[in-house]
Parts: structure tokens; sequence; C-alpha cells
């Protein structure tokens, strides 16, 4: 093992530094609020029978984009989504574009947008006394995404 490259410590990639911003009807808006995120693309996999073998074969067929994150309590984005729908039936789709970028590692900068997004659940109104600061959990889908920008391959990664 004393070949083994593993992967130099200051290359893991800081997550307070990221970027977070949201179009809602062509209007862009820095989505400063939001203290973490994550999203995922499920892929469906279908069973596929196969004369001849005993296990089953498998294919991809088709995905499902979902978001969800926590946001401090101060903007009303997704209640203004929310009040458009429930006075109109028509909920506006958005885009949420996330960028990671840690200028001390050398993985770069990666960016990805995530298109036709929809808001499945709204925090209308909140209140909680004491001192806390008020946030609220935002989730949704997505139908699909963009990689504009990917980070680069790290020293020792590629092998052959």
């Amino acid at each position: 093992m004393e070949n083994n490259t593993t992967m130099i410590a200051n290359d893991a990639v800081y997550g307070g530094l990221a970027e977070c911003y949201i179009t809602i009807e062509g209007r862009r808006y820095n989505f400063m609020h939001m203290t973490d995120f994550e999203s995922k693309w499920e892929v469906n996999v279908t069973d596929v029978p196969i004369l001849g073998r005993v296990g089953m074969g498998h294919k991809a067929a088709g995905g499902k984009g979902t978001w969800s994150g926590t946001a401090h309590y101060n903007q009303s984005y997704f209640r203004q989504m929310a009040d458009t729908y429930q006075k109109t039936g028509i909920m506006p789709y958005f885009e949420i574009q996330v960028s990671n970028e840690d200028s001390q590692s050398a993985a770069g900068r990666q960016t990805i947008i995530h298109r036709g997004c929809l808001c499945d659940t709204f925090t209308l109104a909140k209140f909680q006394s004491g001192e806390e600061i008020l946030e609220e959990e935002l989730s949704g889908t997505f139908e699909s995404w963009d990689l504009p920008e990917k980070f680069k391959d790290l020293e020792g990664a590629i092998t052959n």
C-alpha cells in the first residue's frame, strides 16, 4: 500500500461557500436565505426477465428529481407562489441554481441548474417565542437538470 494515492484534505469542498439562486417567472434572486440544500436524481430501474438466466436483468427507465433544504424564515418568494396557486390554480415553475467552490480545493467549481422546479409544501406563517432564529423547511421536485460547470479530477483520481 505504499503507492496508494490518497486525497489531500484541503481538496474537500467547504459547503458554507456555496451559492444558491432561484429564478421565478424570469426574475432571478440570490437565495442567500438557504442554510442547507440537497437535490437527488432517482433513476427508475425496471426488472427485465431474460430467458435462459436465473437472475433478472435491469434497465434504466426514466427518473425523478427531488430537492429539499432549510432557509431562514425571512423571505416570501415561496409563499407568493402558494398564494398565486390557491387563487388562480396556476403553480409557477422555477429554477434553482447551486454552485460549490472552495478556493482552497483543487476541485474547482461545480454548478447544477435544476429546471422545472415545484415546491410541494409551503410554510405560511410561524412563530417561536424566545431567542430562536426562525427557519423553514422547503422541498419539492424538478424535471431536469444541467451541469454547466463540473469539478476537476483531483490529482491521483485517474489511474489508467
